[in-house]
């Protein structure tokens, strides 16, 4: 994978500190809440498998997608941002950005802890209706944390972005987190020099390529069907379902949440020509 390199006559101390917490995040082993739980869950984490396929989760994320474009509003961020427009914060500071996300980011905590205790209380068929919940309010995230700097994810290929966001902070493994990171940067970088029809045709021409892995909605949905069941096997149980439902939402929105800051802080940093490619 290449690898990206800081300009150093152009970035500021708070641009390279930030640059560095980035590197920090895509080096991090994905969160492992609940695996301690995963073996003596192991009875309950198959039948929510099977309650829950991956099939549903992959209709989940093409229609949580759309709602969560829908009614993602832009005009705090821009009245909070003091500009007129969502582009505008594209070339603004970096902190402002990170201060806006940041706000973002809380909120998301909030709703997802609040969502997941009062869905939790109903065991089992409460899980059935949390988890396309769950990822509405995740896709959401990432859509919001996008305009804080300066980017409606509204274009193909900034939806395949956002999916890859979404498959960083659901990574399962070290390799499943280094694929979505190295695809993120691909994408960021082939966006500037090639029409996203022009890297389908690429990916798709090749099977084993990191932007083939996950430019398919399928193989994102296996992966959150593994990553959520695992986390939420517990929240099948009556009431002690609230609080796991509280705890387990919150933790993964919470990735979710620092997955899209850490990757539009590397793309705000990388259209303001801050860093570079490095081969």
């Amino acid at each position: 994978m290449d690898t990206m390199k800081i300009i150093k006559d152009v970035i500021s101390q708070y641009e390279e500190n930030q640059f560095n917490e980035i590197i920090k995040w895509e080096q991090k082993v994905p969160s492992v809440v609940s695996m301690v739980l995963n073996t003596a869950l192991k009875p309950v984490t198959m039948l929510v498998q099977a309650i829950v396929p991956s099939k549903a989760i992959k209709g989940a994320l093409v229609a949580s997608n759309w709602l969560a474009e829908s009614i993602t509003d832009s005009k705090d961020i821009i009245r909070d941002g003091g500009v007129g427009s969502i582009k505008e914060l594209q070339h603004k500071e970096l902190e402002l950005s990170d201060k806006l996300a940041n706000e973002v980011h809380n909120w998301a905590n909030g709703i997802a802890t609040v969502e997941g205790g009062a869905i939790g209380l109903a065991g089992l068929p409460g899980m059935i209706a949390d988890i396309p919940a769950l990822i509405t309010l995740s896709l959401r995230t990432i859509h919001k944390i996008g305009l804080c700097y300066g980017y409606e994810c509204k274009s193909e290929a900034d939806k395949r972005f956002v999916y890859g966001i979404l498959s960083a902070a659901g990574a399962n493994t070290v390799e499943e987190k280094s694929i979505s990171v190295a695809t993120l940067q691909a994408i960021n970088v082939t966006i500037s020099k090639m029409t996203w029809k022009r890297m389908s045709e690429k990916a798709m021409s090749n099977k084993y390529g990191l932007e083939a892995a996950i430019l398919t909605i399928k193989a994102l949905a296996k992966q959150l069907g593994i990553n959520l069941t695992k986390r939420k096997a517990a929240q099948a149980i009556p009431f002690v379902g609230a609080g796991v439902g509280a705890a387990m939402n919150l933790a993964f929105v919470n990735d979710v949440a620092w997955a899209a800051r850490r990757e539009f802080q590397k793309r705000w940093l990388y259209n303001n020509k801050k860093i570079e490619v490095q081969v």
